[in-house]
């Protein structure tokens, strides 16, 4: 066994859990990228991931890995940068632990992230949202089930993994009704409930019927929704909506825009913008920042202030003293 096995294994058990305590989410998603990058480093080299030695994951390697990742596998810029964030983090661990191949981990440090061309933000509008709303067959259990978080996504602003992970005793609808979710580095806050928010919220809970511990939005099996079943749920009644407001057709409607939505709704309704931080769980307000970009009625508001084109440029001068006296009485 060569010398990054050990590595490896401390990387995950010491640096991680121990000294950073990262989120198992964190832990999941550095997981799967390394998995990635130690089958194709096989794939080129013909050793087993096990037989690797660090002079094998060199830089020219890990570029080909990351061009692999978008030519072939159709990553994202976003995707590339985030597995070479994960890479990065463990050629960094491994600098202090194997001095001796200082030169080839640093050529590896040095690959730069790619630039990406920023999407137009996806927010629903009042109508579409409320047509998203009443897709759902409410008929059906999966159908009050799909509604009642349709309703507390768009309202709360939770991320997909929030939402995933609440469970029955997260939602307080006593007075002062709100939810409280575990979000990135785990930071908790509470959200409060919109009346009508509160009525789908508790109709869902009466009928749910869970233990304070399990899945507030759980399978018909009882286990818990995932993120991809969320998205695919999202994409379904997306589809049913799109039949009654077609202005839903053109838009690529995904779980996260969801969260968008209910920051445009506050931003509109003139909540300042280091509330909606609070609100989405932001850590730095400049994350609330593109909101202010995306919004069109801002920049209509600031586009009626200025004077009309009719009007000759020059310098302003104020009334006659006397004719100024007279319109005052």
């Amino acid at each position: 066994m060569s010398a990054i096995a050990p590595t490896l294994q401390a990387f995950f058990t010491e640096r991680l859990t121990r000294q950073r305590q990262a989120s198992p989410r964190t832990i999941a998603s550095y997981r799967d990228t390394l998995r990635l990058l130690f089958c194709f480093a096989q794939q080129k080299t013909g050793k087993a991931p096990s037989a690797l030695e660090w002079d094998d994951l060199d830089e020219p390697l890990i570029s080909a890995f990351l061009e692999h990742l978008e030519l072939k596998r159709h990553n994202s810029a976003r995707t590339r940068n985030l597995r070479l964030t994960a890479i990065r983090s463990l050629f960094h661990y491994a600098a202090s632990r194997h001095p001796e191949h200082a030169v080839s981990i640093q050529r590896v440090l040095s690959i730069p992230p790619k630039r990406f061309h920023k999407r137009p933000m996806t927010f629903l509008t009042a109508e579409e949202a409320t047509a998203l709303i009443n897709a759902p067959d409410r008929t059906q259990w999966a159908g009050r089930r799909d509604h009642a978080l349709l309703v507390l996504a768009i309202q709360t602003g939770l991320r997909v993994s929030e939402l995933t992970g609440l469970n029955c005793q997260d939602v307080k609808l006593s007075t002062g009704a709100h939810v409280r979710c575990e979000g990135k580095g785990r930071k908790q806050r509470c959200v409060p409930l919109t009346s009508t928010t509160r009525t789908v919220i508790a109709s869902w809970l009466a009928e749910r019927n869970g233990k304070p511990d399990e899945p507030l939005f759980p399978t018909r099996t009882g286990r818990r929704l995932s993120s991809d079943a969320i998205e695919r749920r999202v994409s379904t009644h997306t589809l049913t909506a799109a039949r009654r407001c077609p202005t839903l057709t053109n838009k690529r409607i995904h779980p996260h825009a969801l969260r968008h939505s209910c920051a445009m709704s506050l931003l509109q309704a003139g909540v300042d913008t280091t509330v909606i931080a609070l609100w989405l769980g932001h850590t730095d307000i400049r994350s609330t920042q593109p909101y202010l970009h995306a919004d069109l009625t801002i920049k209509e508001r600031a586009l009626a202030l200025l004077p009309p084109q009719t009007v000759k440029p020059g310098r302003y001068k104020p009334n006659d003293a006397v004719l100024t006296f007279l319109e005052a009485l």
